[in-house]
């Protein structure tokens, strides 16, 4: 005949049978750091979406977009391989000083400092003249312009980083990795640990 159960034996009983049996305890190592970089990842991989989706809010309702410098022209101040968030404003609203790019038909932009403006011969375009900081003189002919896109702050090296990206085979790879952390984000996982568990007589 079996004792009568006490609340005291039914909770050790419980505890008894939650317990993971010997040999199964979880230990702390190459699954949990695996997860922990995993996780990592999902979270850059989610900063660098957002920044991507408000750079595009931003260029159709501000008009900011992002220039590369492939020459030195601009240097110190703006060295070779940097990367500049430039918007586009009227010209009427800069002024000497400024750093500007300017598009040229068949060209491409030039981006230089303004050295002089004057009023152009229809409302609201200027003639400027430019140099880069760099160089020695004044470009070879002034330009005429309606808008412009005025620098508005410079990151030097990050050129570098947005063409490797461009290379099919970083594609490739950021695609891959991409996928497979969503995978494992999602991926159901069994519960283990609970063996031990059932009824007693």
């Amino acid at each position: 005949m079996s004792a009568p159960a006490t609340r005291r034996g039914l909770r050790e009983q419980a505890a008894v049978a939650g317990a993971p049996a010997a040999g199964s305890v979880r230990r702390p190592g190459h699954r949990g750091l695996g997860r922990l970089l995993a996780d990592v990842l999902l979270w850059f991989a989610a900063i660098g979406g957002v920044v991507c989706i408000l750079l595009v809010v931003l260029a159709y309702t501000a008009g900011i977009t992002l220039i590369m410098f492939r020459t030195g022209s601009m240097s110190p101040a703006i060295p070779a391989g940097s990367v500049a968030v430039v918007q586009r404003v009227p010209a009427s609203e800069v002024e000497v000083g400024d750093v500007v790019t300017v598009d040229r038909e068949n060209q491409l932009p030039v981006t230089h400092r303004i050295t002089s403006v004057s009023p152009g011969a229809a409302e609201g375009e200027r003639v400027l003249t430019m140099r880069g900081d760099a160089n020695a003189g004044d470009d070879p002919f002034p330009y005429t312009v309606a808008s412009v896109r005025i620098v508005l702050f410079s990151v030097p090296g990050l050129a570098t980083v947005i063409v490797a990206m461009g290379n099919p085979y970083v594609l490739g790879a950021i695609t891959v990795t991409a996928t497979a952390l969503v995978v494992w984000a999602f991926w159901p996982r069994a519960e283990r640990g609970r063996a031990g568990e059932g009824s007693t007589t």
